[in-house]
């Protein structure tokens, strides 16, 4: 009996497909040179010396050694990750508790309320850093004038010894994410089953038990992905803390305000010409972004329970 041998190979397989790459081809050679070449270029030219303009100058891991050597590096890395930590407290509580107060019909006009929550997203963050520049101001803040009613001095939160800069922030942080959040739990929370609602709320429970042992458990993986989202967003803070600091590359008074991207774009292109430096800087962050990632996934991953064994 003779046997027909089955074709394989990537070339039989592309030439059999061609008019469905042809379809797709566009995006990967997109892809390809506006994505994959600058992350490939940029790893390359982070191992250099380079001003952009002149010969590049081989210095191996010279620009992450130094850069691991600067204070101001380390002092951006403590603003932005305390930032971030204390932001994303009520990021993520507020988010959750905004989304189960519309899910469970609490208040009318859910949608209304969904827009303006999340208004600040699609909202321009020059203007809200304007706004917040007004709110937190010395003399003519909103912030102050409201503690003044009650006796209390007017507080420099932009000024001072620039600690209380990063309280500016992290209030302008948490108001823009909190609202995006809200809306992918809100998403969330409604494609759970409605006779799970039923089912707890004929055994009597309440609505913190429902949000704890319920909604929580079966949200855990849309939590991790707003996490690692706005993690990145944490590491990619800049145009508030900048204009809130008066368009300062420094951060303010004592850094206060300096984040690592503002650190990172102050070596190149805006603040300077270290091409190779701000290359090492921008992976550097990169690791950190997927460290943070594959921690949050390893600590929520649901582990198999098993028995251990005595010898």
């Amino acid at each position: 009996m003779n046997t027909v041998k089955k074709k394989t190979g990537f070339l039989y397989t592309l030439k059999k497909n061609k008019v469905a790459y042809a379809y797709i081809a566009p995006f990967y050679i997109l892809f390809a040179i506006f994505g994959l070449f600058p992350i490939v270029a940029g790893f390359g030219i982070s191992f250099f010396r380079w001003d952009g303009i002149s010969a590049m100058h081989f210095m191996g891991l010279d620009n992450y050694i130094n850069l691991f050597k600067d204070t101001l590096f380390w002092k951006a890395m403590g603003n932005t990750l305390f930032i971030g930590i204390i932001a994303h407290i009520p990021i993520l509580l507020g988010g959750l508790a905004l989304a189960y107060i519309l899910n469970s019909n609490l208040v009318k006009g859910e949608n209304i309320f969904k827009t303006i929550y999340f208004m600040p997203m699609v909202t321009s963050s020059v203007a809200i850093s304007i706004i917040f520049q007004n709110l937190f101001g010395n003399n003519y803040g909103i912030i102050n004038w409201f503690l003044g009613l009650f006796g209390q001095v007017p507080i420099n939160w932009l000024g001072g010894d620039g600690s209380l800069i990063k309280v500016a922030v992290i209030a302008m942080f948490a108001w823009k994410w909190v609202g995006w959040n809200m809306v992918i739990y809100l998403a969330g929370m409604q494609g759970i089953n409605a006779d799970i609602y039923e089912a707890a709320k004929i055994d009597g429970a309440s609505n913190s038990r429902v949000m704890f042992s319920i909604v929580i458990p079966l949200l855990k993986p849309i939590i991790i992905f707003t996490i690692i989202q706005s993690s990145i967003g944490m590491f990619n803070l800049f145009t508030e803390p900048f204009i809130l600091t008066n368009s300062s590359w420094t951060g303010g008074v004592n850094n206060g305000g300096l984040t690592l991207m503002m650190y990172l774009l102050n070596k190149a292109p805006q603040g300077g010409n270290s091409y190779g430096y701000a290359s090492a800087c921008a992976y550097v962050i990169t690791i950190i972004i997927v460290i943070i990632s594959v921690g949050v996934n390893q600590m929520t991953e649901d582990k198999p329970n098993g028995r251990r064994k005595h010898l």
